[in-house]
């Protein structure tokens, strides 16, 4: 019996490997390049849109200790990123090309999986995993939400604009990590920094600004919501929205200074803006947190304000685009499964889970699930308090109330027992320790899911 997938992203590629690792034929479809979105830039699969960092990959971090179960449980893309990683100190950033390479060699030379290049318009005979991503097509948008009775949430989504290096000006732009924490050689990070009296006039640029109008992005897929009521997804807010919501809550934000010590001043400067290499190359680099919407010669003459970049040459703008995801705490159990059809099951951004890592999580569940399904095992359902755990719980039990994607935190997690202890980072810590301790726990019980993770 075939499994198939619809959606080579994250979620998708993933699925696809964790099923056909278990003995499953998969047919997986994605519709680039015979459709593509108003976001992708390539064909291949598992192509990063917005950053190229997965996150943080300290043990003692949420984003870092999700990455480190996915490595326990033997995670394709994680390997991926892990060998086309790039200098982000302690973040795991990657080459996009090397990174999505990797990801297509490993798919498509796998004997289990077929790739056909198409679009699917309706949804597929169970059992299939569900993996079309925030961009899904209007068709299969449709599909869904017949399927389901519910119209689709949103939100909207921004990405940040990315540079030549070579139009960075070094005289006054200087390589640092926050605390000179993870830094390999002078620091993995470019910054560029402000005095205060440039922190506010380049804040007043951003508050006048052109943006480029929200369009409606097949409006009748999304219950005739308008357009123009823009809900931002809380952790990828535009900088010229973060910039109206009071006069240092840049400073305090995307652009804080903590921890950056210019070297020719030996003070941390008023305000300032990172910028992480991009490809191997080190050719590109990606202004860090500058998700926007504003015209793209807007952003050429503002990001210019920057200092360091008076000169800056683009190699992309940044731009918006609408997510859709459906209402999962109403419609999906802790497999990953529909209520009403255990063998189609939804992985990604689309089930309501937000963050590279987060998503691949989801995929690599779905796909192991879909193939214990198929061989007519339980279900894998982790412990909450492991990361992809609470995660998985958190999309599946939350209140519609308000519901929005959500990516790995640790107030997803059950609090510590004992004592309470009193700084954030030996909190951490041991979440960490015993989310890892519950995981080993779980895979160890006999009989558990016997050749799913070596």
């Amino acid at each position: 019996m075939a499994l198939t997938i619809v959606g080579g992203g994250l979620a998708g590629s993933e699925a696809a490997w964790q099923a056909a690792q278990r003995g499953i034929d998969v047919v997986l479809f994605e519709m680039r390049p015979q459709k593509t979105t108003g976001a992708h830039r390539t064909d291949r699969l598992g192509e990063l849109i917005c950053s190229n960092s997965l996150g943080s990959n300290l043990p003692d971090r949420a984003s870092g200790l999700l990455k480190h179960e996915l490595r326990r449980l033997g995670s394709l893309l994680i390997s991926c990123a892990d060998a086309s990683s790039l200098p982000a100190g302690g973040a795991l950033a990657v080459d996009r090309d090397k990174f999505s390479e990797c990801i297509e060699e490993k798919i498509t030379s796998h004997p289990r999986i077929r790739l056909i290049r198409e679009e699917m318009v309706r949804l597929p005979d169970p059992p299939a995993i569900i993996a079309t991503g925030p961009l899904t097509s209007p068709d299969f948008s449709k599909a869904i939400r017949t399927y389901t009775g519910e119209g689709h949430l949103y939100f909207y989504d921004a990405i940040a604009p990315i540079i030549e290096a070579d139009s960075i000006n070094m005289d006054i732009a200087y390589r640092a990590n926050r605390y000179n924490h993870g830094t390999t050689g002078e620091g993995d990070y470019l910054n560029c920094p402000f005095d205060e009296t440039r922190y506010y006039a380049f804040r007043q640029a951003l508050l006048e600004a052109k943006k480029i109008p929200l369009k409606s992005f097949e409006t009748d897929i999304y219950s005739g919501v308008d357009a123009g009521d823009a809900h931002y997804f809380r952790g990828c807010q535009p900088i010229e929205v973060i910039a109206e919501q009071g006069e240092k809550s840049l400073a305090f934000g995307p652009m804080r200074p903590v921890g950056l010590t210019d070297p020719k001043t030996g003070r941390w400067p008023f305000a300032v803006v990172q910028l992480r290499q991009d490809n191997l190359m080190g050719n590109l680099y990606n202004l860090v947190g500058f998700q926007t919407n504003l015209l793209f010669s807007e952003q050429q003459r503002i990001f210019r304000m920057i200092p360091g970049l008076e000169n800056a040459k683009f190699e992309r703008y940044g731009q918006m685009h609408r997510n859709s995801f459906i209402a999962s705490p109403n419609l999906i159990d802790e497999s990953l499964a529909f209520k009403k059809d255990p063998g189609l099951f939804i992985a990604g951004q689309i089930a309501g889970i937000e963050g590279y890592a987060g998503n691949i999580a989801s995929g690599l569940l779905a796909g192991i699930n879909a193939a214990r399904f198929i061989h007519g095992q339980m279900p894998m359902v982790l412990p909450v308090t492991t990361m992809t755990g609470a995660i998985i719980h958190y999309i599946t039990h939350s209140s519609m109330k308000d519901f929005q994607p959500m990516k790995a935190i640790f107030g997803l997690l059950p609090k510590l027992e004992g004592p309470e202890r009193h700084t954030k980072r030996e909190r951490y810590k041991l979440y960490a320790e015993r989310a890892m301790n519950d995981l080993d726990e779980y895979l160890n019980e006999p009989l558990r899911l016997t050749n799913d993770v070596t």
